[in-house]
């Protein structure tokens, strides 16, 4: 699953149409995802209205938070394990994300979580509940599950928060 969604606050526009290398952070993390995965889910909100060229599960909810993406993709999955990828880690690799889904016992995360992750389908009880109740942070959901921990380069956990995070990546 692709998390497209996020504010994107301090970027100042949407993180996922944002160019890397040739194409957009978007596109580089579905790719990854669709040379890696059976299944590829991207998930955000509608209203954001982003140009992809795949489509996008709105997660019902006015709220932006991870975990009500991640609820969402685990709900439409079709697989007993979802691996999550948020559109802002541009360097994770296929190796990365099966890692995850192999170490996945209610979920896995690298030694940086809560994102990139792994669920499987028996925590999704747990995360509804979380976001129903307005208990937003998947970190916190992730201390009640039993996670893996999944120990990775850091180099591939480089996060893209702002436009300078993005020139430093491109430059190599």
């Amino acid at each position: 699953m692709l998390l497209v969604g996020g504010a994107s606050a301090r970027f100042g526009s949407p993180k996922a149409l944002a160019p890397l290398g040739g194409e957009t952070l978007a596109e580089r993390a579905w790719r990854v995802l669709g040379e890696t995965c059976d299944e590829t889910i991207a998930v955000g909100k509608a209203a954001d209205a982003l140009e992809l060229p795949f489509p996008v599960l709105d997660d019902g909810t006015e709220e932006r938070a991870s975990l009500a993406g991640v609820v969402a993709g685990v709900r439409a999955a079709t697989h007993a394990v979802t691996v999550v990828l948020p559109v802002d880690v541009p360097l994770v690799t296929s190796g990365l994300l099966l890692g995850l889904a192999a170490a996945c016992r209610d979920a896995a995360v690298t030694q940086t979580g809560p994102l990139p992750a792994a669920f499987r389908r028996n925590a999704l009880p747990l995360l509804e509940a979380r976001l129903a109740a307005g208990e937003l942070r998947l970190r916190d959901a992730l201390e009640r599950l039993d996670a893996a921990v999944v120990y990775a380069d850091p180099a591939l956990l480089e996060n893209v928060n702002t436009p300078d995070d993005l020139e430093r990546l491109a430059a190599g």
